[in-house]
């Protein structure tokens, strides 16, 4: 038996494809292929259908996929147990998280991890789409929002919400509103995903506002609204955790303090795994102590 054949069958029907596989695996396409083919002949059976379109597991092939995936978690499981409080952690460590979260929150955490740790080395992937974690070989991800995928594993950091900001010179220029009624008569630069006819604003009295929004301006990208509110262009609702900075040099200021949108949980979330390994552990317990500090604050 060789254990190599089996384990690139599986990380090809995991991600349905030889291409993706073999970039995971840093392997040539080739040889993947030329892997999956060996175990097809030396089992007598057809595992999958090939096409220039899609990828097809056959009965056979599902069957031998769920033994084969079990049994490679288990050596896995036992590899990481072994090596898990053993030795410097060491290798890549590939991250993901939404564009505005992920470069406001992690460039001090990967900074301390890099100096703990120098034999860490680090593939940032910020995008704000849903990066599936398994597919596409991802160690750990950063997100906002309840979770709905139950078989990742969770751990709460703490919580985000958006608020008022703009600039002092846009204050300067045209007042600051006393009531969030009073946004319609200012430039209110809106981020999209939270709603191009109208934002919805809670205080600590649980009062709910719904002021609708003219949509003079709208990006799906909170770091162009920022910008913009930084240019002194209009009021936005932005996370309060990526204007800490500009807020302690006075460049931006929180307007209406009393409120917000509605608080989300922000979570490190990755594949279950019996043991995590040393490089994973070591991130998750440098960033935990410096991202649970900088998210307190905004839990109401």
């Amino acid at each position: 038996m060789d254990l190599n054949e089996v384990a690139i069958f599986v990380k090809v029907v995991q991600v349905g494809s030889f291409h993706q596989a073999a970039k995971l695996l840093d392997m040539p396409n080739s040889t993947v292929s030329a892997k999956v083919s060996a175990l097809e002949k030396r089992l007598g059976v057809t595992l999958l259908h090939r096409t220039t379109r899609k990828l097809q597991v056959t009965q056979a092939g599902q069957a031998f996929y769920a033994r084969s995936l079990h049994a490679i978690q288990e050596l896995q499981g036992a590899e990481e147990e072994v090596t898990s409080n053993q030795g410097e952690p060491q290798g890549t460590l590939r991250l993901t998280a939404p564009t505005a979260l992920g470069s406001s929150l992690l460039p001090e955490v990967i900074s301390l991890c890099m100096k703990k740790h120098p034999k860490i080395h680090i593939e940032l992937i910020f995008a704000d789409r849903m990066v599936d974690l398994i597919t596409e070989g991802v160690d750990l991800a950063i997100r906002a929002g309840e979770l709905s995928d139950s078989s990742l594993v969770a751990k709460k950091l703490g919580v985000g919400y958006f608020a008022p900001f703009a600039s002092a010179a846009y204050l300067k220029a045209h007042g600051a509103p006393t009531h969030p009624k009073e946004l319609r008569e200012h430039t209110c630069l809106q981020f999209a995903p939270l709603g191009k006819e109208k934002w919805e604003l809670v205080n600590k009295a649980k009062s709910k506002v719904t002021v609708p929004m003219p949509g003079k301006l709208i990006a799906d990208d909170l770091n162009v609204i920022k910008d913009l509110v930084l240019s002194g262009e209009g009021i936005a609702l932005l996370p309060t955790f990526i204007c800490e900075s500009e807020t302690k040099r006075s460049k931006v200021v929180r307007i209406l303090p009393e409120w917000r949108s509605d608080v989300r949980p922000i979570s490190f979330v990755y594949p279950p795994q019996k043991f995590v390994n040393p490089k994973l552990k070591a991130f998750i317990e440098i960033a935990t102590d410096i991202l649970k500090e900088r998210l307190k604050d905004n839990e109401i």
